[in-house]
Parts: structure tokens; C-alpha cells; sequence
């Protein structure tokens, strides 16, 4: 696989304007790796290796393994339902909402950003500023007296409001501010140490500024278009080294045990033919045999993927601060696994 992958992620990167870092791993060794692009376009500060990228909703496995940590510690179980693990009121929610149908995107309830509805994010922070957005319990007037969308169990609805409620319930459980608990319990332990929930009017050094394209070629930040501090339904700045530590973390069971591993990466639903959803992770098969385990994030500015495939031993991270081009070039690095 290595030979000609460097120049045709290089090809790919020139034919799609890819801003970014790739790192591959296989069987401990790097495979390919390069950055791109600009992580800072006045300055022209390039992206390098250790860069930190936003990774929008990729980091819900990180709420999930923080829930697992909980249920392993015997502190939560899964089928705890929401009613006993927090006192908000949620007045029109089904009361048997439980914690797995919050992991798997099947609980029912209403989203603070519905696809269904609305296809603009920054739509959401016209009422509600987006710099007021630091804690979990901000974006509760969002959701939180809203109707059912279904009932629990019925179906697959991805739903980043059922995270903010895990969220919620891991700060409760715990004693600990979300980003707090995640730093300590996951970064720390899995030797993460460039990885955080940093809010965008307080970036550290080496943190990619995202961008979004405008007509006529200019681009703007995505400042003003998201949450000004990330949380459990997305949000955390990553390396991609510190994405392939997680991986290795999480598989040699550093972060959990056997077991609750197992169960975080069992597939609970099915969402299509071969796409299935553990708790927090996708989960790709081909026939009866896993493909991958696959983590995506997208928001204005930001686009992320990263999987592990667990025939091959490899993992692989793509981190972009603009809005696309993260699955076109982890879709180009597949072919070469085939």
C-alpha cells in the first residue's frame, strides 16, 4: 500500500484544495502521512503534524466512552432510564428514554439542530447568540420542552441533543464538568496531550482556525458559526496522532475493559444495508465481517474522519479546517487497502 499513496494523496489534495493533516497507520507503522493548506490564512501559518483541528461530531465517542467508564465503575447502567439519572424537567419526553437509546441515536427526541428542518447550522444563533453557548445546560432551551419525534426504540434519527443530555449525565454522575472528565479520564489515559475542548475565543497555540468558502473564492472563519466551547455532542480539537492514540487506547483496552469495549462496539442499530451504530461509532461491515469502525465530523469549517479497520491493523485520521475533503481523500486511501 505504500508505494504511489503519498503521490496520490498528493493528487487528490491539489485536485480538491484539501486544508489539512493524514496520518495512516498499519501494524505500527506510518504509511502515509503530510499536512496542507494554511492553518492560519493571514498569517499563512501552515498546517503541520501536530496541529489541532476541530472534529465536530466525531468526538461523540468520547461521551460515549465516558458513559461505558460510568456503567463499568457501576456508577450508570444502560438501561437506566433518563427520568433517574437527572432532575431537568424534560415535560414532554417519553419517560422510558433510557441511556443506550440515548448512545444509539434512538431515543425519539427532538433535536436542537434537525436536519429535517433546517440545513443551515449557523441559523441556530440568531436567536440564541453563539457566544452564550459554554456549558451543556445552555442548549437545553433548545430541545428541552419540545414534542417526541418518535418513540424510544423505534428508530435510527442521528441526534446531537441526545448527546448534550448524555453530557449532562456524565457531569451529574461524575461530580466533574464535561470537558473536565474527558481530559482526565480519556485524553489523559490515552496520552492525548495536544487533544481539548477549547473554546474558539481562546484557542492554544498550534490550533487550526476554520474556514468556510465563499462565492468568488474568499473564505470567512467559522467564528461566528458555531458554539463558542464544544461539549458532548461535538466539538474537541485533535491531532491526528492523538486520534491514532485513541484508537490504540481504546482497542488494547486501555480506557475500558474488555468487555465494555465489546459493548461500545457492538452494532446496536442498523441504519443501512452495511452502516450500523455502536454507542458513538460507526460501524461498516462487509458481508459478516467488520469493515471498520468509523468516526465523522462535519460542521462550518470543519470536516473529519477517522477509522480504525481492525482486519488490516490500521488506523487512519483525516483532519481538515474547511468544510469538505476529509472523506474524499479517506475514501482515495481505502482503495488502496483493497
Amino acid at each position: 500500500m505504500r508505494n504511489g499513496l503519498r503521490e496520490h494523496i498528493e493528487y487528490i489534495q491539489t485536485e480538491i484544495g484539501f486544508s489539512g493533516s493524514i496520518l495512516v497507520n498499519q501494524r505500527g507503522q506510518v504509511i502515509a502521512n503530510g499536512s496542507y493548506g494554511y492553518a492560519n490564512r493571514a498569517d499563512k501559518i501552515e498546517n503541520e503534524t501536530r496541529t489541532r483541528f476541530g472534529i465536530a461530531s466525531g468526538c461523540k465517542i468520547f461521551t460515549a466512552v465516558a458513559i461505558c467508564q460510568l456503567v463499568e465503575e457501576g456508577k450508570l447502567s444502560f438501561d437506566a432510564k433518563l427520568k433517574e439519572c437527572l432532575d431537568t424537567p424534560f415535560p414532554k419526553f417519553d419517560e422510558n428514554i433510557t441511556v443506550h437509546h440515548l448512545l444509539t441515536h434512538t431515543s425519539g427526541i427532538p433535536d436542537y439542530f434537525d436536519e429535517e428542518i433546517m440545513d443551515d447550522f449557523e441559523e441556530l444563533w440568531i436567536q440564541k447568540p453563539m457566544y452564550h453557548m459554554r456549558r451543556l445546560q445552555d442548549f437545553l432551551p433548545l430541545f428541552h420542552q419540545a414534542e417526541m419525534k418518535f418513540s424510544p426504540g423505534e428508530k435510527f434519527h442521528y441526534n446531537n441533543a441526545g448527546f448534550i443530555v448524555l453530557g449532562l449525565i456524565i457531569e451529574k454522575v461524575s461530580g466533574l464538568e464535561f470537558k473536565d472528565y474527558v481530559q482526565k479520564h480519556i485524553f489523559e489515559k490515552a496520552e492525548m496531550t495536544d487533544s481539548g475542548y477549547f473554546a474558539l475565543d481562546s484557542l492554544p497555540e498550534r490550533t487550526a482556525i476554520g474556514y468556510i468558502e465563499q462565492e468568488g473564492g474568499t473564505w470567512k472563519t467559522n467564528m461566528y458559526s458555531l458554539p463558542i466551547q464544544g461539549g458532548s455532542d461535538g466539538g474537541a480539537f485533535v491531532t491526528v496522532e492523538d486520534m491514532l492514540k485513541f484508537w490504540d487506547a481504546l482497542v488494547n483496552h486501555v480506557l475500558l475493559s474488555k468487555s465494555l469495549t465489546k459493548e461500545l462496539l457492538t452494532p446496536h442499530v442498523q441504519e443501512e444495508a452495511d452502516d450500523f451504530y455502536g454507542y458513538g461509532v460507526w460501524i461498516k461491515k462487509k458481508g459478516d465481517t467488520i469493515y471498520k469502525y468509523h468516526l465523522m465530523g462535519y460542521d462550518p469549517g470543519v470536516s473529519f474522519h477517522s477509522a480504525y479497520y481492525p482486519e488490516m491493523d490500521a488506523q487512519l485520521a483525516v483532519c481538515a479546517n474547511i468544510s469538505s475533503g476529509a472523506y474524499k481523500i479517506m475514501n482515495e486511501i481505502e482503495k488502496k487497502f483493497s
